[in-house]
């Protein structure tokens, strides 16, 4: 008699199946994806509206793209920015920098000294918008070096070096305009923070792809990702292969510091003033949390801006579904960090690795018996 042949056809479909879920979950992308998919889900259950675009007139007159979804793209490129300059300083320093937002508050400031040339009330600019932009990204890129020096050179902690600024950031933004509150009525110095006459998305859309794809440009035909990278996993090991710590670091800090000037240039030109307490408030935060939920190691080494980038939508889009749920703006942290922080907690190598042993018990247990 011969044997009956085993057909493994369904086991073999099945740890097919098992494998392409595991290569899944295992993506640096997945919990930021899941995130998103749950939130669309959400909304998309409890008010398909959410996601309804409109075109309606704005206060000039111009018709515009209106809808839950435009307002996320719009208000998270400040965050996405400042993400993206984040995960730099993360991933080299196995730190992060927490004087971001005060930060914004200094170039804000920068800018609108040198727009309204000093006066409190001004109609017309007087400089060049694009050569107050270039000043403002130069005084953030040494504030950033100044916190970069510490870090690289001084061996001080990120937090604790970044705290100095954190604290004194807001009272320089004032001296700098000496404790007054500039505005600047000229239309033309608010089309970066809201429309470009003639076209209906916001402007501050188009300046995140600009500045993404200047990154992507940067990462991809220089050796700053790589060189990140090796001195954020093993400073030690990067020195002896030629590299030098201490300037990889400085230069990313640096490039936090452009990053916060460009969107510190958006957040006062949506407005055309600025509050120098209230300008960013918070929002090193979420960039932060950004970088995390990206599944970036927060104690540096191997990143994913690309991951930080859709970190950074994820929180707007939480943030939107909040306020359109008419959650207090007092309690919005709270729902925020609880959300975030089981994201983040998920994510985590140690808990992902737990919950793959916890799905292999049952099978393992099944095989002994049989």
């Amino acid at each position: 008699m011969t044997a009956p042949v085993k057909t493994p056809g369904k086991k073999t479909r099945k740890s097919g199946q098992e494998s392409l879920v595991k290569r899944l979950t295992r993506q640096q992308l997945f919990i930021p994806l899941a995130a998103l998919v749950l939130l669309v889900l959400f909304n998309l259950i409890a008010d398909p509206s959410f996601f309804a675009v409109s075109i309606k007139e704005n206060s000039l007159g111009n018709p515009v793209l209106s809808g839950n979804i435009i307002s996320v793209l719009d208000n998270a490129s400040e965050l996405v920015i400042l993400s993206i300059g984040m995960t730099l300083v993360t991933a080299s320093s196995g730190g992060q920098d927490i004087s971001v937002g005060a930060a914004m508050a200094i170039a804000g400031s920068v800018i609108l000294r040198l727009v309204c040339g000093g006066q409190v009330n001004a109609d017309t600019m007087h400089m060049n918008l694009f050569l107050a932009l270039f000043i403002a990204i130069v005084v953030s890129m040494l504030f950033g070096a100044f916190n970069g020096t510490l870090v690289a050179y001084f061996k001080i902690q990120p937090m604790v070096a970044t705290l100095i600024l954190y604290t004194a950031g807001r009272s320089i933004a004032a001296w700098i305009n000496n404790n007054e509150l500039p505005i600047m009525n000229d239309l033309s110095f608010k089309y970066a923070g809201t429309f470009l006459p003639g076209i209906p998305i916001p402007t501050p859309v188009f300046i995140t792809i600009f500045m993404i794809a200047l990154f992507w440009l940067v990462l991809k035909f220089t050796n700053l990702g790589l060189y990140t990278q090796s001195v954020g996993i093993n400073a030690s090991s990067a020195r002896l292969n030629g590299l030098n710590p201490q300037r990889v670091k400085l230069l990313t800090y640096m490039i936090l510091g452009a990053c916060v000037a460009v969107a510190g240039f958006i957040r006062v030109s949506r407005s055309g003033s600025i509050n120098y307490s209230r300008i960013a408030e918070n929002i090193e935060m979420d960039a932060i949390l950004a970088v995390a939920l990206g599944g970036n190691a927060l104690s540096g080494g191997k990143f994913n801006i690309y991951g930080s980038v859709l970190g950074a939508y994820v929180i707007q889009f939480l943030t939107t579904t909040l306020y359109k749920y008419d959650v207090p703006s007092t309690a919005l942290p709270a729902y925020k960090a609880v959300v975030v922080i089981l994201l983040v907690v998920l994510s985590a190598p140690v808990v992902r690795e737990k919950l793959s042993r916890l799905k292999k018990a049952p099978a393992k247990a099944a095989k002994e018996v049989s």
